[in-house]
Parts: C-alpha cells; structure tokens; sequence
C-alpha cells in the first residue's frame, strides 16, 4: 500500500475515488460501492466512518469487518478481486482501509446492474454509458477460465502452503486440501468451485501449477544473449518454465548472470573469489543495467501478457547494448504507448494481485514510473515502449562500448596472479571488445596453442571473460 497521510485524506471527505462506510453496511452495499469505483477509477473505501455525517465510528470486529469486503468483492460478476484491506488508525479508532486498485480489465455489475461513482454516490449507469464502458474494457477474462482436464493435483501444495500462510495463521501440511486454503485461493479467483468441487483457474495454474507448460505450453521465458548488437548464430539461450514466479526468478538471474559489470579492485570493497587464479580479492560492482528497472520490466510482462495467444512466449533478447522484452498481446484498454505511464490497465487482475501479495508487484503503479527513474539514476537513456503487430516490446538501452573504459586500468587486476599474456588480453578485450585464440597466439607465436587456450580459459574460470561460439568459431568478451 502506498504511503499517504490518513488525515489529510479524511479531511478531503468523500469523493468520485474516496467512500466512506460505517460498519454495519451490508455486504451488498458494500459490493455496490466497490463496483461503482471500479467502474470508473478505483480509489479507497475508509471502512469505519459514518457517511450520513463523516464521523469516525471505528470498528469493534476488525477480521468481521474485513471478511464480509472481501466477501463484497466476490459478490460482483465477475468477481472483484480485492487486495487485502489493511488495518489503519484514525482518531485513536481502528479503521479497514479497501483499496479498489484502478485499470481494472471489466465491467463490474452488482445483480445485474452496473453502477458508477458520480461525487459522493453511487450512480447506475445509462444505457450510453455502459455501452461505451463495454466498449472500452472489451478484454476477454481468459485466466479466470478452467482448461479441460485441470484439477487441484495440477497445484504444488507447498507453494500454495507457502502462499496461504500470507493469510491464515493455520494451514494444514496434511496431504489432504483444508477447506480454509481452498476458500483463499477461490476468492483470490485461483479456483472456481463447480458442485462443491474445486478446480484450478488458468491464473491458478499459472501462479501455482507444478508443470503449467503441460495445460499453456507458450506460457514460458525464452532468454537469449547474442554477443553483439544485432542478432547472430552466436548466443546462449535458456528458457524459463514453470510458475510465473519461478519464470520470473530465472528470468532475473539468467540476465544477472550475464550482465556486464564495472568493476574496480582493491581492498577497500566487498570480498569476492575467484578461483583458480586466486583464492580471494576486493572489488566493487556496478551492473551494466539497474537491477529494479530489469525486474520490473520481467515482471509486468509476466504478469500483463495475454495468455489466450498461443504460440509465442515472452522473449528477452539481450544484447550488447540493449535488453528488449517483448510480451504477446497488445495494449489492454485504454492504454497506449503515449498514456503508459499516467494510465493504469491490469489484463490479469488475479495474476497482478496474487504476485503482489507475494512481494513481486507494487500494485498502484505497475512500475512504469520506477522504470524511468532507475534508468535515469543509472546515467542510461529512457526506455522504448513499442506496440508491435500482436505484442508489445519494452527496450532497455545501455552505455554500449562507454559501459567498460577503453583505457586499460592495471590497477584493477593488481591482486589477480596475471601473467604476461593475460594481462595483455585483457588489454585488448578493454580496446575492442573481444579477442580470440588466433589474436593473443599472433602476440606470442613462440608459445603453443594449449598454452594459448589454457590462458584465456583461465580468464573464463575466474569470472572475467564470456566465451562465446565454438570451435573455430570461439572468441571471448569481457564478462
């Protein structure tokens, strides 16, 4: 939840993103009210305060309180997905603060009747406005679909164990599904229940799935690292299965992993080893590109893409001077390249609210804004949001060749056991770039060929060098 000032808030009073509610308000009530700020912006419920006169009641039953809006959610059609309303303080008086995120992919109804909030009301919408609504949140809601032949043994329990204790203070490790963990997941909209069996959503899949690939074989990361600008028969390529939160870890470490680093050696900074040319040295990292701007980038592509386009993963190619993540599906609703960042639109609310109940997304925001400001602290230029033909594609420019000096810093290398020809590649690779067998060979011709190898592949054990190619083909970079 975001930081904000509660008594300013108060202060404001009630408003088209602002209601207040006293406790005794009915659960049909309240789904009216979220609904009507779904339908128009999102905004925040203040669950405690008596609207006929703004006077903060409190609550006296706080998990009471918090179970029968959570349970409002579940009354629209579809289901309103709410993150978990949190306990605040007004007055000395205990409060339930709802947040009905905004961008949200539906039309909400309430028994058939679609409202929208007008000032301090709930309004009912007009036959031209709700058709213009329509028009505008056209999505498709395919996670909250049930593919043929998925059931509960499609879940790893002890994600959705590790999950639930998010929520409930006791979940059963027994091989037996507890009611009070299957309730969770169904009103997170994880699972629908048909006749008083549960069975998986594609988000419950997705999030919690032992093998999701076997139901949603596109629903993967392809990582590719070519050794250029531009793409080549030269690269390294993983693919990142599973979970969407184990496809977003993998994600994050395979371009980690191969990343550029600034480094500079000496006593003064953190302990790293590299074996075998030493057993330890100092050095201080900068990584080529700024940590929290990738995952962000990795995270909203796994959660916004459009599972329902079959064939096409998420592809993250990265090059020698730019990361490019492109994600199937175009824009949802509203948003366009140009309104990105002012404007929020969720395709998957259950995926978005699940990964940011489990710490991956901060849901008011999605990230856009914190992407700009890293790069922007990082000295790297803004990033480039494209719409392609059926995806959308976010690129992340870097220094290119500025990244590493051109001029070579012996100093860095002081506490390293170099000898003559190591010291003299490095030189090289710090001018152009990359060097092969046959360049440091034209510098030594009197020392052999294995000799040669050995050198640079000493240089790869100990983290400082890429290799790239094979055979006759291989050459390396500097890592």
């Amino acid at each position: 939840m975001e930081t904000f000032d509660l008594a300013s808030l108060y202060a404001q009073g009630q408003s088209e993103t602002l209601a207040f509610e006293s406790e005794s308000a009915s659960v049909l009530h309240l789904a009216e009210t979220f609904s009507a700020l779904a339908n128009t912006q999102g905004g925040t419920v203040l669950l405690g305060i008596d609207p006929t006169n703004n006077a903060v009641k409190g609550l006296r039953d706080i998990e009471s309180a918090r179970e029968r809006a959570l349970a409002a959610g579940l009354r629209c059609d579809p289901p309103l997905v709410l993150p978990r309303p949190a306990t605040v303080m007004l007055e000395g008086k205990p409060l339930l603060l709802v947040t009905v995120p905004s961008g949200l992919p539906h039309a909400y109804a309430l028994r058939g009747k679609y409202m929208e909030r007008d000032g301090k009301k709930n309004r009912a919408l007009g036959p031209r406005q709700l058709r213009d609504l329509l028009r505008q949140r056209g999505e498709g809601n395919f996670e909250a679909q049930v593919l043929q032949g998925a059931t509960l043994d499609d879940l790893d329990r002890g994600r959705v164990d590790a999950y639930a204790k998010l929520f409930l203070t006791d979940v059963s490790s027994r091989a037996r599904w507890d009611e009070g963990t299957l309730d969770l997941l169904y009103r997170r909209g994880c699972l629908t229940k048909e006749s008083s069996a549960y069975r998986p959503t594609v988000a419950g899949l997705l999030l919690f799935g032992r093998e999701p690939q076997r139901l949603l074989p596109s629903a993967e990361v392809v990582l590719v690292r070519y050794s250029g600008t531009e793409m080549s028969d030269t690269f390294i390529r993983e693919t990142a299965r599973g979970s969407l939160p184990e496809q977003i870890r993998a994600a994050e470490a395979f371009l980690v992993a191969n990343m550029r680093k600034g480094a500079r050696m000496s006593d003064g900074f953190g302990r790293q080893t590299l074996s075998p040319l030493t057993t330890s040295f100092r050095r201080e990292e900068k990584l080529e590109y700024p940590l929290p701007a990738v995952r962000e980038v990795i995270v909203n592509a796994v959660a916004h893409r459009d599972y329902q386009i079959r064939g096409e993963e998420i592809r993250v190619l990265m090059f020698t001077d730019r990361i490019e993540v492109y994600s199937p599906g175009r824009l949802p609703g509203h948003i366009t390249v140009e309104n990105i960042v002012q404007e929020r639109f969720a395709r998957n609310e259950v995926i978005v609210q699940v990964l940011t109940d489990s710490g991956f997304v901060e849901r008011l925001g999605y990230g856009i804004d914190r992407i700009l400001r890293q790069m922007k602290e990082h000295g790297l230029p803004k990033p480039l949001f494209q719409e392609t033909a059926n995806g959308f594609r976010v690129t992340l420019r870097g220094a290119g060749d500025q990244f590493i000096s051109a001029d070579f810093d012996q100093t860095r290398y002081r506490n390293l056991p170099l000898n003559e020809r190591q010291t003299a590649a490095l030189k090289i690779l710090h001018k152009t770039g990359r060097i092969g067998n046959r360049d440091l060979k034209e510098m030594y011709p009197d020392v052999s060929d294995e000799t040669v190898r050995r050198d640079l592949a000493d240089l790869v054990d100990a983290g400082l060098l890429l290799k790239m190619g094979d055979r006759r083909g291989t050459y390396y970079i500097l890592k």
